[in-house]
């Protein structure tokens, strides 16, 4: 077995039922430790939205909200759930919704403890995420902090670094290559690949301010333009919109094969695939996104944790569930397509979905083109300052430049389908860096209830928290 071959043998293992559990079972755990804190999001939508002008911080709460947004809505949105439908059945579909729905809790608790534990920087600026829960809360008074403690942080900080080349570099800008040159094959990948260095080069060096200013104006747009256009999709598709809806539902339950056989597949399965997509998918309980949401202005960790939670609620609750409806909607409504799925014509997410979507008159192929490649930049961007923060964790402020440098160099190789192995380690690694986020965030899931029964159910959510931020010189 080659080194490819092995890597991608332990990634199958990483993302196997021990991290599945440990994510899932945090879900669920996490929903009844917060008191099924999901009611709250018509609050903490508002609030999403909502400027507090006296609140600290370095980015507005809309801005770290579409900057966590721009990383989690990406590739796993379109190709994610195309690659858990030829998995595990339409049925994958519903099992990664029902995920999204518990993970909710997750995505409030890991911010909570991010935010409450965030620290400055000598510049000022606010820096937080599972690497600083894991140092501060387990400090002890003489101001040493146990050597586990901080083995859990720098293991959380190395995980996501070396994830952001791949989840956010390499996998991203590839997708933005394969669907450009699929559509217009006189497009060089070279070419594509110089413009996505361009665009993610400039911004990233623009720091934490320029990507949260490019994402509150991207992300909105990106994300309304293939809502749009998925849902004019299913307007052509109407007649097999509800038969699509019920074979989703019935596929996550009940063992069967459909339509021939090719869209049949068992129970677990479904469930199987159906979650490690939609795990991926969201990023609940990996940790990245709370990193940005430490550098929100907010009162207290509770009203940024609300509106951090809503990211897993746009990110799978609505746009995977629009693009599982569109693809298995597409697929009964055209049998050719069955036939090459069938065929083992089309084994891969990628091909089909760029092939459903092609099966779309005018619209199906540029709302595929434009929805990958915005997703897919801003994913790179959002990981980028995900890596950024970790760099600085683990080597200080003089390692940024070079991170910097290598990420765009590892977009670039991306793009001209090079870095395959690249993916597959950052595969692992992003699963592997779950394990010591969930584990902090569970131990402290007791004063995450406490303060959460304070400040959201006792309606105390414009409460300052007057915990002072203690300053860093060097990470």
């Amino acid at each position: 077995m080659d080194f490819a071959a092995l890597i991608a043998e332990i990634d199958s293992f990483v993302w196997g039922p021990v991290i599945i559990t440990l994510l899932v079972g945090s879900h669920v755990f996490l929903t009844f430790r917060t008191g099924f804190i999901q009611r709250k999001l018509p609050t903490a939508i508002k609030l999403s939205v909502t400027k507090d002008k006296d609140a600290v911080g370095d980015v507005s709460q809309f801005g770290a909200l579409t900057t966590a947004l721009s990383a989690t809505i990406g590739t796993g949105n379109i190709v994610g759930v195309a690659t858990a439908i030829l998995a595990g059945g339409p049925g994958a579909v519903l099992w990664m919704w029902l995920i999204g729905i518990f993970g909710i809790a997750t995505k409030y608790a890991e911010t909570y403890v991010a935010v409450k534990y965030r620290v400055k920087d000598h510049k000022g600026n606010m820096l937080g995420g599972a690497m600083y829960a894991w140092r501060r809360h387990f400090q002890r008074h003489d101001g040493t902090v146990p050597w586990w403690a901080k083995l859990g942080a720098a293991l959380f900080a190395l995980f996501a670094a070396i994830a952001s080349f791949g989840i956010g570099a390499a996998v991203q800008s590839n997708a933005v290559s394969s669907v450009i040159s699929g559509n217009f094959p006189l497009v060089p990948d070279w070419l594509i690949g110089l413009v996505i260095v361009a665009i993610i080069g400039l911004v990233v060096l623009g720091g934490i301010k320029v990507i949260a200013r490019v994402c509150e104006v991207l992300v909105p747009f990106m994300a309304a333009f293939y809502v749009l256009g998925c849902i004019i999709i299913l307007c052509i598709n109407a007649t097999w919109v509800l038969p699509a809806l019920q074979l989703i539902i019935t596929s996550a339950f009940t063992p069967q094969a459909t339509v021939g056989g090719v869209l049949g597949s068992g129970v677990v399965a479904a469930l199987r695939f159906g979650a490690a997509r939609g795990l991926f998918s969201n990023e609940s309980g990996l940790g990245s996104a709370p990193i940005v949401a430490s550098a929100a202005t907010t009162r207290n960790p509770a009203r940024q944790a609300l509106v951090s939670m809503t990211g897993t609620f746009w990110d799978t609750v609505i746009i995977c569930l629009l693009t599982g409806l569109v693809l298995t909607s597409t697929m009964l409504a055209n049998p050719e397509l069955l036939g090459s799925v069938a065929s083992g014509t089309i084994t891969a997410g990628a091909e089909l979905t760029n092939s459903a979507f092609n099966l779309i008159p005018i619209v199906g192929k540029w709302v595929l083109v434009i929805g990958m490649a915005t997703f897919a930049v801003s994913t790179a961007l959002g990981w980028a300052y995900y890596g950024n923060r970790c760099v600085a964790y683990l080597f200080g402020r003089h390692a940024l430049l070079p991170y910097h440098l290598l990420y765009v160099f590892v977009c670039f190789l991306g793009a001209i389908g090079i870095g395959g192995v690249v993916w597959d380690i950052s595969d692992i690694t992003n699963a592997l860096m779950a394990v010591p986020n969930i584990i902090v965030v569970l131990l402290l899931s007791n004063m995450i209830a406490k303060e959460t029964k304070h400040y959201v159910y006792k309606n105390n959510l414009d409460d300052v928290d007057k915990t002072e931020t203690p300053v860093i010189e060097r990470h």
